[in-house]
């Protein structure tokens, strides 16, 4: 079963259907690539946030399209964010210098891909996700607060 059917079933079975979902659902499917890469990032997001299961493929696929994403938009070398076991990658923060080329680099953030889909899409804060204890974060940089989705 994919992802539109698992959540189309989902929300057959229930009196009080998500409203997000619902409306993700009956988006019209883009035809270029990038587009629909990006709905079904969406679609994924409005799954885990209503609890329908995610087929692990829709998901890796709706990180990867994030990661790819967030170091077109961040590039550098100063952060490694890590989504295991689907992606990993390194990103810069303006305003500082971005050095690192070799080994573990001393910032590195990892969390697991229902956490980043929730922290890249606004629905989950930085300081909700370390309170949370979903997030593990080390080094001076390792902040990605700024970079997120108000």
């Amino acid at each position: 079963m994919g992802l539109r059917e698992a959540a189309q079933a989902a929300l057959a079975g229930t009196t009080d259907p998500d409203p997000i979902l619902q409306r993700r659902l009956h988006a019209p499917v883009p035809t270029e690539s990038a587009a629909a890469t990006d709905a079904e990032e969406r679609l994924v997001v409005a799954c885990l946030a209503a609890s329908v299961p995610v087929p692990r493929p829709n998901l890796a696929a709706a990180v990867r399209t994030s990661l790819a994403r967030w170091e077109a938009e961040h590039p550098g070398k100063l952060v490694e964010v890590r989504v295991p076991p689907f992606g990993a990658i390194q990103i810069g923060i303006v305003g500082v210098a971005s050095a690192h080329t070799r080994g573990t680099p001393p910032n590195v953030v990892e969390t697991d891909a229902a956490t980043w889909l929730a922290l890249t899409s606004g629905q989950l804060t930085w300081q909700q996700a370390l309170a949370g204890h979903r997030v593990r974060a080390s080094g001076a940089h390792a902040d990605l607060a700024d970079l997120l989705p108000a």
